[in-house]
């Protein structure tokens, strides 16, 4: 008897069952074939680590090469762009992907954290091994992966930061008026945007919407205006979106809507503008970026001098109130609010492929619950 797997997809294994008998009878040798294919393969040119790591993302996005067994989430691949843009690139570039070595990323790896970038270094490591692996398994360009089994550069622990609510007060007042904040002197160097704080208005938006929609920060940042239905008060994420591979109904308050709203008008009130996302990036197609979140954010908490913040410690916040005897809300709807895959008690089958409620108007109930006193405790 076989042992099932995740990773191996009958589908696709049918498919390609289909294709190869097609190919018989029509008198082609499906073996002789897929020598030619990566054949084809090796002879594209692939000559630095940045030529790899682009046939990597164009692999990756169309869904050719799954490293896991599936289609990676379109936010999970700009993630990795990103980290490969700040954290990879420079250094290697134009590198041989034959010559890189275990010592080599170490190296760069303990730079990145000299720097004081800690589970950024995690993820630029995992994102290396994966292109690496990418050349070993599909393009047979690589004999060997050279840091395939190589032990993390930091432990990582699970986080436990949530905001008193004095820190929430402070920070809501901080990223509404920036101008009123400076990161003190002794600590300027820490930041490049020196002494002096800016948060744009989009930025100020998006981290509002952070803290009263207890959603992720990648689906804040992505938030398209087809996802919306401002006037019954729902964003729907698509299922590609969210990390539970499951769509998932936001309720939006009259309070969120007006802010979205404002967001939308900023938008359309950019030179050329015609973009899809309410928070776009200045210089490309695609949403505001995580780094830009974070240093933002980072330098709001650096002149407050909150120490250990983060923007996903928002949503870990919500999350711990909501459950408090102070609004009383079930573990269950909690978890429903926060997009998680929750059996509610009963079978956890049942609750990801026999249960289709989307729980809207309790998940509402919640988040108002939340943001009344989110917007109590900022007056």
């Amino acid at each position: 008897m076989g042992v099932f797997s995740a990773a191996f997809d009958l589908e696709k294994a049918r498919r390609d069952a289909t294709k190869a008998r097609v190919q018989v009878d029509e008198g082609v040798d499906p073996a002789e074939t897929l020598r030619e294919e990566k054949q084809r393969a090796r002879s594209e040119p692939i000559k630095t680590f940045d030529d790899l790591a682009q046939q990597y993302f164009t692999a990756t996005e169309t869904g050719r090469y799954r490293a896991s067994g599936r289609v990676k989430r379109a936010s999970t691949l700009a993630n990795e762009r990103e980290v490969y843009r700040i954290h990879i690139q420079p250094t290697f570039a134009k590198v041989r992907p034959e010559t890189v070595t275990r010592a080599m990323v170490r190296d760069a790896l303990e730079t990145m954290l000299n720097r004081g970038v800690t589970s950024q270094a995690n993820k630029a490591q995992a994102i290396m091994r994966q292109m690496l692996a990418f050349a070993v398994d599909d393009r047979e360009r690589l004999g060997v992966n050279p840091i395939a089994g190589m032990s993390a550069m930091v432990a990582e622990r699970a986080r436990t930061r949530v905001y008193a609510d004095g820190e929430l007060k402070d920070v809501w007042r901080g990223i509404c008026h920036p101008e009123s904040l400076a990161i003190p002197a002794e600590l300027a160097a820490r930041r490049r945007a020196g002494s002096k704080v800016f948060v744009g208005p989009a930025m100020r938006l998006l981290i509002q919407l952070a803290i009263l929609l207890l959603q992720r920060k990648g689906e804040i940042a992505g938030m398209a205006r087809s996802e919306l239905d401002l006037e019954h008060g729902v964003w729907l994420i698509p299922e590609g979106r969210m990390k539970t591979r499951r769509a998932h109904a936001v309720p939006l308050s009259p309070v969120v809507v007006e802010l979205i709203r404002e967001a939308i008008a900023l938008t359309d009130g950019l030179a050329n503008s015609t973009s899809k996302f309410v928070f776009p990036s200045r210089v490309r197609e695609q949403p505001i970026s995580g780094p830009s979140i974070n240093n933002a954010l980072g330098n709001v908490l650096l002149a407050l001098g909150i120490e250990n913040g983060t923007v996903h410690d928002f949503r870990r916040t919500g999350s711990t109130r909501m459950t408090s005897e102070r609004l009383n809300v079930s573990h269950h709807i909690r978890s429903q609010v926060l997009g998680h895959l929750d059996s509610g008690g009963g079978s956890s089958v049942s609750a990801t492929h026999y249960d289709s409620n989307s729980y809207m108007d309790e998940k509402r109930r919640a988040l108002d619950l939340w943001q009344a006193l989110v917007l109590d405790l900022v007056g």
